[in-house]
C-alpha cells in the first residue's frame, strides 16, 4: 500500500513510519524538519500540513501523527495543530482512509479511571491547550470514517517528553511527584503504538476509537525511579511526596514555589525553580490521577496484542 505518515520527523511518527516501511510498504512520511525520516523503502516530504499551498497526496492510507504536545503551547498554535490538521486530513489526503493519533488526556478526568473504556464520557473542563486541541481534532474527524487510536503516555527510544522531562529532576537526585507516585496507570509503549498502526492498516476494523497501552497497570513512582536508574546509570533517586494541591499550586505560578518545595525536597530553593519549571497543570492531572485503558476492543477489532511496561534499553533513548 501507499501510506503517508504525517509527523515522521517526530517521536511516534519515525516509528510508525519505519514499522509500515519494514513490512514492505511504499510510505511517504510527512514533517517539518529538513531530515527528518529515512528508509529504503520510503521517501521523506518536507512540508507544512497547516500551509494552504500543501498539493493533494494520491494515498491508500494516512496516518496522522502531526501534533504539538506542549501542554502550554497558546490556544491558537495548539488548535492550528491538534485540530485542523486532523480537519484537513479528507482533503489534503482524497479518498485515503485515515488514522488519527488522538490522547488519553480527551476524556473526563472525573471519569472511571480505572479500566476506562473508549466510550468514557470528554472532558467538559480543559487543564491546558493540549487536551482541549486534542479532543478538537477528534472532533473534526467525525463522520469522516477514521479509527482514532488512544495511547496514553507515551514512552521508548527517542522520547523527548515524558522521560527527559523527568530526567531534569532526577539528576539532582530527587523525583516530586503529586501524592507520591501512587496512580496507577497503564503507559504506551512506542513500538506496541506502531504495531497497533500497521495491524490497523492490514486488518482495517471499524472506525472508531480504541485504546492502545500496555498489558498492565504500574504504579507511576515506581516506574519513574526505575526508568531514572536505568537512565543516569544507577543513580539513587528519591521520590517525595508533593500534596496534590501544593503541586497544583507549583504549576500554576503559585507564591514561593522555591520556598515550599525547598522544605519539602531538603534541596535548595534554585535547583527547584530550575526543575518545577518543567510542571504544567496538565501534566500534574497525568501524574497525580489513575489512568487505566482498557484495551479490549483493540484486541478484538484488529488482533492488537498489549506488552508488558519495560524501560529496558532506557540508557540508550
Amino acid at each position: 500500500m501507499r501510506i503517508a505518515v504525517t509527523g515522521a520527523s517526530g517521536f511516534a511518527g519515525s516509528h510508525i513510519a519505519t514499522r509500515l516501511a519494514d513490512a514492505g510498504h511504499d510510505v511517504i512520511g510527512i514533517g517539518r524538519r529538513p531530515a527528518g525520516w529515512n528508509h529504503e523503502h520510503g521517501a521523506y516530504l518536507r512540508a507544512d500540513l497547516t500551509d494552504a499551498a500543501f498539493e493533494p497526496l494520491n494515498v491508500d492510507a494516512v496516518v496522522n501523527a502531526a501534533a504539538t504536545t506542549d501542554e502550554q503551547a497558546p490556544l491558537p498554535v495548539a488548535l492550528r495543530l491538534n485540530r485542523d490538521i486532523p480537519a484537513s486530513l479528507p482533503h489534503r489526503f482524497p479518498g485515503a482512509r485515515i488514522v488519527h493519533l488522538s490522547s488519553s488526556s480527551v476524556a473526563d478526568v472525573n471519569a472511571q479511571r480505572i479500566g476506562m473504556r473508549e466510550d468514557a464520557p470528554p472532558a467538559t473542563r480543559w487543564v491546558g491547550t493540549y487536551p482541549a486541541s486534542k479532543a478538537a481534532g477528534d472532533r473534526a474527524l467525525e463522520g469522516t470514517g477514521a479509527v482514532i487510536l488512544r495511547p496514553h503516555a507515551i514512552y521508548g527510544p527517542g522520547d523527548q517528553t515524558l522521560l527527559p522531562r523527568l530526567e531534569r529532576f532526577a539528576r539532582i537526585g530527587v523525583l516530586p511527584l503529586p501524592d507520591g507516585g501512587t496512580s496507577l496507570h497503564t503507559l504506551t509503549r512506542v513500538e506496541s503504538l506502531a504495531e497497533a498502526v500497521a495491524l490497523v492498516i492490514d486488518r482495517e476494523p471499524d472506525p472508531g476509537v480504541y485504546h492502545v497501552a500496555d498489558s498492565t497497570a504500574v504504579e507511576l513512582g515506581a516506574a519513574l525511579k526505575e526508568a531514572m536508574a536505568i537512565r543516569l546509570a544507577g543513580k539513587r533517586v528519591r521520590i517525595i511526596s508533593v500534596p496534590g494541591h501544593l503541586a497544583w499550586r507549583m504549576a500554576t505560578g503559585g507564591v514561593r514555589i522555591g520556598r515550599d518545595f525547598a522544605r519539602i525536597s531538603g534541596r535548595d530553593g534554585e535547583a527547584a525553580r530550575s526543575v518545577l519549571g518543567d510542571l504544567s497543570p496538565s501534566a500534574v492531572e497525568m501524574l497525580g490521577r489513575d489512568c487505566v485503558l482498557d484495551t479490549t476492543k483493540a484486541q478484538s477489532a484488529f488482533g492488537f496484542e498489549p506488552a508488558a511496561t519495560s524501560f529496558a534499553g532506557a540508557e540508550t533513548w
